[in-house]
């Protein structure tokens, strides 16, 4: 470990934190449904939306018809990117001419960006045309991004509203949060990418002649654009199979630091406007708090794992961190760091193969996402996720003290406990149900490239991955075939909706709830007391869950290791 990788983190943090309230505060304004300085260029646009749609901005729905609204929505899109891309070979915007998409991998990709997973079983330059990449693909990191935010505001407005029997509209929440929010801000880190050295052009290849002399194809195409939504929606699928890695993606230090930014810049602000919309700011403070000790600790373990490289290697005199797997230009101290941000987001995009990383700088991602990326997290789901361990957490400390558990003014009964469990539980559930499967099953088997407890956590971290909505993959798993496409695929839908359906159930709930004033017993929500039973919380359910799972995997391989045996 260097100063200089500990000064990228620590002022990667502290941007971070500087962005926190101003990205906050116009989250807060898209909630409310106030006028942003954008509603005099895009206010027509919306309101031409809405006619064209029949919709009704200002009535608003219960946590039923919200639930309804939102499955139809994004089940018609998941079928409309399955048919668009069963059809690439007949459309235009093909210029390198690619067939269609299979059938299973047309399924397992079309479920995968309607749950804001971006699992990616194919290479996308060889597989995706333009026209495929920007409206099958990108139209899902614009609007599975919209809906996280959505689901976030609807659950916000159940904590903030008194005896109310609805939590907003689902169509103006994701019409407004598009066009305010995620449109303006991908245009302008367009821009950025392009002034960065990102191509953003509609044709297919480019011939180039060499240094030596000999003929090379460089494939090209909309890149930028879509490399912004990618990161700011938390979407993480890469136009490139490399993906972050890939220079035309992210050619340089400076596009790093922006990618890592945008990943994590909209979940943090919607801790600050948690806290504003329940009309204390310092409730917000207290779950950003709470999520950057977590980061911190990921980040501080990977960092060190990577950093200590590989004793095998040392043993035989090459000495230093462990390189492989990663580009020169970014380094040790960028690549761990971007790894934490990844997983602890539900991005899955990657500037290096964590499949390369040691078993210990492989095992925090991996508990990340097993935590359910709740650790900043992605664009709504992050929050949303964060809050139904609040939840818990304020019910473990009821029942220390004794009396019914509150929360920013609600009382939290069996109701809404339960519900919390059961979002909370389909992750391990699924996560170790289908893992197991997989490691029994010939076809499972067939996948790892690794034998041992690598192969286990390339499976382990697959179906981690599916499921927490991440889509990041440890490479080394051969996923496009008929058994891992369609298990992974109904992974990703369980990950996805099995949890936000639970999640509008309690904001319903709430919302209908009487404002309980705090007194001199409640259970104080905004200090370090309360920080640290939420991370404790956390780590402990966490912990408990998935440690005999990761003891099997890259604890095992780490103790090969140390004993010379590499799988």
């Amino acid at each position: 470990m260097t100063l200089q990788g500990w000064i990228l983190i620590l002022g990667f943090v502290g941007i971070l934190l500087a962005l926190a309230k101003p990205v906050g505060l116009w989250l807060f304004a898209l909630y409310e449904g106030r006028r942003t300085p954008l509603h005099v260029v895009l206010g027509p646009v919306e309101r031409g939306f809405y006619a064209l749609a029949g919709v009704d901005p200002q009535q608003e729905q219960g946590w039923r018809r919200y639930a309804v609204h939102m499955l139809l929505f994004n089940a018609v899109l998941m079928l409309f990117t399955y048919a668009m891309l069963r059809a690439q070979g007949m459309l235009p915007g093909n210029p390198q001419h690619l067939a269609a998409v299979g059938e299973h991998l047309s399924f397992n990709t079309a479920i995968s960006f309607t749950t804001n997973t971006n699992w990616q079983s194919y290479g996308g330059e060889s597989t995706m045309s333009n026209l495929s990449q920007m409206l099958g693909l990108t139209i899902h990191n614009f609007l599975s991004s919209a809906t996280g935010i959505a689901l976030a505001f609807a659950l916000f407005r159940g904590f903030a509203r008194r005896e109310a029997k609805t939590v907003g509209n689902f169509w103006a929440d994701v019409t407004r949060i598009t066009l305010y929010l995620l449109l303006p801000l991908c245009i302008v880190l367009t821009l950025v990418y392009i002034a960065g050295g990102v191509p953003q052009t509609l044709a297919g290849v480019v011939d180039v002649s060499t240094l030596e002399g000999a003929k090379q194809s460089i494939l090209l195409g909309p890149v930028a654009s879509q490399e912004a939504i990618k990161m700011l929606g938390t979407n993480g699928g890469g136009f490139f199979n490399a993906n972050s890695a890939h220079p035309f993606e992210n050619p340089t230090a400076f596009t790093n630091m922006v990618q890592m930014l945008s990943i994590f810049v909209l979940g943090v602000g919607l801790t600050w406007c948690f806290g504003k919309a329940v009309g204390n700011p310092r409730q917000g403070w207290a779950i950003l708090a709470a999520m950057m000790i977590l980061f911190l600790a990921g980040t501080s373990v990977t960092y060190w794992a990577e950093a200590a490289g590989n004793p095998v290697l040392h043993q035989l005199g090459v000495a230093g961190g462990n390189m492989e797997g990663k580009e020169v230009r970014f380094g040790i101290a960028a690549s761990a760091l971007f790894s934490v941000i990844t997983t602890a987001a539900s991005c899955g995009a990657v500037n290096a193969m964590h499949d390369s990383f040691t078993a210990l700088g492989g095992l925090a991602p991996l508990f990340n996402m097993q935590l359910g990326e709740i650790v900043v997290g992605g664009v709504g789901a992050g929050i949303y996720g964060f809050l139904l361990f609040a939840i818990l957490a304020v019910f473990v400390a009821g029942l220390m003290v004794g009396r019914t558990p509150e929360y920013v003014g609600k009382k939290i009964e069996s109701r809404e406990v339960k519900l919390a469990v059961l979002a909370i539980a389909v992750l391990p559930l699924v996560i170790l149900g289908l893992a197991a499967i997989s490691c029994v099953l010939q076809q499972g088997l067939a996948g790892p490239l690794n034998k041992g407890p690598h192969g286990f956590s390339e499976i382990l971290y697959a179906f981690t991955s599916a499921v927490a909505n991440n889509g990041s993959a440890f490479a080394g798993l051969t996923a496009n075939t008929p058994y891992y496409n369609g298990l992974l695929g109904v992974a990703m839908w369980i990950g996805r909706f099995f949890i936000i359906v639970p999640v509008l159930a309690i904001a319903g709930s709430l919302a209908a709830k009487k404002y309980t004033p705090e007194s001199a017993g409640s259970f104080p929500t905004t200090g370090g007391l309360w920080v640290g039973l939420l991370v404790g919380v956390i780590l402990v359910l966490g912990g408990l869950t998935f440690l005999p799972s990761l003891a099997l995997g890259p604890i095992a391989d780490h103790l090969a290791m140390i004993r010379g045996q590499l799988f």
